[in-house]
């Protein structure tokens, strides 16, 4: 048994705990220095694993009162569609599995428009009208995030790839990684 930090012996694991040998001090002081709980911590330190590769950038509406997190490359593929509703909104968006997102807050202030074959759920907020994330048609098990609704920082670079969306059905059938990019 070693000390804990600030010198009092360590204690041994609870139940639900793990020993981590030498590496006691530096989890202490990671902990201490981000201010994080050990649940808080843990869970940073299993995103990271899970989704290697990948950064966490965070968003929302103007107002502030939808906020999201989504994980996805710092380097964004961004599509622009020139569909009806796309072209109106000038909505331009990446995409992510249903699992590299959550909602924050704000879902009790998001309504929802849909028309035609009504399969894209086009979120919004309802008190200043930003769509900061819908649900595409292309991929209604993921969501199509507005890369210009994430805050700064985690953004390093964006491609952006126009769709024929007034053809919707044959661009998609055309193209050769759309309707996988909802996949985990």
């Amino acid at each position: 048994r070693g000390k804990a930090p600030g010198g009092s012996p360590a204690q041994p694991p609870g139940p639900g705990a793990f020993d981590l040998g030498a590496q006691s001090e530096r989890w202490a002081a990671f902990q201490e220095r981000h201010r994080l709980s050990c649940e808080e911590a843990a869970r940073l330190l299993l995103d990271a694993y899970e989704y290697k590769g990948l950064v966490k950038h965070s968003g929302g509406c103007h107002c502030g009162a939808v906020r999201f997190e989504v994980w996805a490359s710092a380097d964004l593929h961004v599509f622009n569609c020139n569909c009806s509703i796309c072209t109106k909104k000038q909505n331009r968006h990446f995409i992510v599995p249903a699992s590299r997102f959550k909602l924050l807050k704000g879902a009790d202030n998001l309504t929802t428009y849909t028309f035609n074959t009504h399969r894209a759920q086009h979120t919004f907020c309802k008190t200043c009208g930003v769509q900061s994330f819908y649900t595409p048609r292309s991929n209604p098990d993921g969501y199509g995030i507005a890369p210009h609704c994430l805050d700064d920082g985690t953004v390093q670079t964006i491609v952006t790839e126009d769709i024929n969306g007034k053809e919707w059905e044959k661009a998609v059938k055309e193209h050769k990684t759309i309707r996988d990019m909802s996949k985990p």
